[in-house]
């Protein structure tokens, strides 16, 4: 299974979409700042998990990413970033 997911940083009110196989790794990952290169550790603060969606194929999650980061996709996953 893959996940297609939203990860949210408050502090700087930033969105990130992404997919992976494995979700808590990849959220450790967002978070380490390990990868100096990477959009989400430019950032200072955490991030923080707000939308996942669970497919069979990358194939699929890849279509899937690639619609939520459009704006209609972006505007569905504002609804679930708490206020």
């Amino acid at each position: 299974m893959y996940y297609v997911y939203a990860v949210y940083n408050q502090e700087n009110n930033k969105i990130y979409v992404g997919q992976t196989e494995n979700i808590d790794e990849r959220l450790k990952l967002h978070n380490s700042k390990e990868f100096k290169g990477s959009y989400t550790s430019r950032f200072s603060g955490n991030w923080k998990l707000v939308y996942k969606e669970e497919v069979k194929t990358r194939k699929e999650a890849l279509v899937r990413e690639k619609q939520l980061k459009s704006y209609q996709g972006r505007q569905l996953i504002k609804r679930f970033i708490p206020l």
